[in-house]
């Protein structure tokens, strides 16, 4: 299985058809197919529960690029990210750290590389006296008493987020998420699968709602961390309204994204700040900025500061899901696999989650970040839908695993957990509110228990001849 061809960043656009033809090089023929999941996750005091200070984070960094398995990346000095072969762990802005982990051909080579990854970080952490989290919304510490990541990027996107909305820094420094990418095989097959992953945003909203709790106290969502997005950047954020066409097409996300404002250019390792003014990737394709001309390598970078429900990079990546306990982190993608990489499923899926307007499906988004699985879908419920896609999505992987050779056991067995958070119609979130009282140390332990790393966090499933493609996912 081949990596996608790398890509000349220094080229100059000169047309529009090649940033259509930037998308259209994402495709890959069915059988090269990929699933990659970055997972973000809080990194606490583990005595206290606040927000770890950034010289600590820089620390365990450090104890695992002893390892050899990852190269140092520094900015300034500064140890701000590892990077490997076909992984990559990076710093969020309040110093929340990502694993971008392989891309590969199952389930159960993800399984193995995220078991990998937890069992170094955990084994450091917990010399360092730290704590690792899969919430959505970091517990205690408040916005103002998070350190700033040392990274150049963050000194443009936080005041500039100040601008455009009321959350765009709680976004950044107090949040963690989920995000699943996914190939297509051709344009028609991309704009199936974009439409299909904006119609289930509520439904995973609903289903991985993890983050009911901030500042010490509940918020009145299940899911805050939908609701910070919805108030970070209208521009940038939200619902992509041409997938409710049945004719979009890349022209359309070329459309969209050459309209939305941009926040940098890179020269020689160093950022150039577009963010003075508004002033969209139209106007630098149009005019250039101060002597620089637009590159295929600022197309790409542009595209990677856009963040709808459901973006393409050129593969297709789905950012709904909070960050979640280590015992379901890859269950969004095996929900996402089933439902995607298997025909019957996807047409399926579609007819039950299909919007009938933008506006039902954005209303059905907020919605979900309060009531959960509880949320009205046509006759029901999601809880409903849940119970059906995870049908679907059961079967679509038992299907995949039959046209494989050399794995004897379905990737379905990576939705478990899902059944009985379904069938109880109780999210995370209300699992964690259940247990939110009491002293600052019982509410930490109460968090410990529930989506806390610890050495069973590593027992992550490993089977069969599990395959990876050559290209990490991140």
């Amino acid at each position: 299985m081949q990596p996608r061809p790398e890509i000349d960043r220094t080229a100059q656009i000169t047309s529009r058809d090649q940033l259509v033809a930037f998308l259209a090089a994402g495709a890959r023929p069915r059988e090269g197919w990929g699933i990659g999941a970055e997972m973000e996750k809080l990194v606490l005091d583990a005595h206290t529960g606040e927000v770890a200070a950034f010289s600590r984070v820089e620390a365990l960094l450090e104890k695992l690029a002893t390892s050899g398995e990852w190269l140092e990346m520094r900015e300034t000095g500064r140890l701000v990210g590892l990077k490997g072969p076909d992984s990559s762990i990076t710093l969020e802005p309040g110093g929340q750290i990502e694993l971008s982990g392989q891309l590969c051909a199952d389930l159960f080579c993800n399984g193995k590389d995220f078991s990998r990854y937890v069992s170094r970080v955990v084994t450091a952490s917990k010399e360092l006296g730290l704590l690792l989290l899969g919430l959505g919304t970091q517990p205690f510490t408040p916005l103002e008493q998070i350190e700033w990541a040392p990274k150049a990027r963050y000194d443009i996107m936080g005041p500039y987020m100040l601008r455009t909305g009321d959350m765009g820094q709680r976004m950044m420094k107090q949040s963690a998420g989920l995000q699943v990418n996914l190939d297509f095989s051709d344009e028609a097959d991309c704009m199936r699968k974009l439409r299909l992953a904006q119609a289930l945003a509520p439904l995973i909203y609903a289903l991985f709602a993890n983050s009911p709790v901030m500042e010490g106290k509940p918020t009145g969502f299940l899911t805050t961390r939908g609701e910070i997005w919805s108030r970070t950047d209208p521009d940038r954020t939200g619902l992509l309204a041409f997938l409710v066409r049945e004719d979009s097409g890349f022209i359309d996300y070329v459309e969209y994204a050459l309209d939305v404002p941009m926040y940098f250019i890179s020269r020689k390792g160093h950022y150039i700040d577009l963010t003075g003014s508004r002033f969209s990737f139209r106007d630098y394709l149009s005019a250039g900025f101060n002597g620089e001309v637009a590159t295929l390598g600022d197309w790409d970078l542009h595209l990677s500061t856009l963040f709808p429900e459901v973006r393409l990079r050129p593969h297709i990546e789905v950012r709904c899901a909070d960050s979640l306990p280590p015992h379901l982190t890859l269950t969004v993608a095996a929900l996402l696999k089933g439902l995607m990489y298997d025909t019957a499923a996807l047409e399926s899926a579609w007819e039950l989650c299909r919007p009938e307007t933008l506006d039902q499906l954005h209303d059905t988004c907020k919605s979900a970040w309060r009531l959960g699985l509880k949320t009205p879908w046509r006759d029901g419920t999601l809880q409903d839908v849940a119970r059906t896609c995870l049908q679907l999505a059961r079967a679509g992987l038992d299907r995949q695993q039959q046209r494989r050779s050399c794995q004897t056991l379905s990737e379905s067995i990576f939705l478990e957990g899902l059944d009985e958070l379904v069938e109880k119609g109780e999210t995370l979130a209300e699992q964690l509110l259940q247990n939110w009282h009491g002293s600052r140390q019982e509410k930490l332990q109460a968090l410990v228990a529930h989506c806390g790393f610890d050495e069973t966090s590593a027992a992550a499933a490993r089977y069969g001849c599990a395959e990876t493609l050559a290209t990490p996912a991140g």
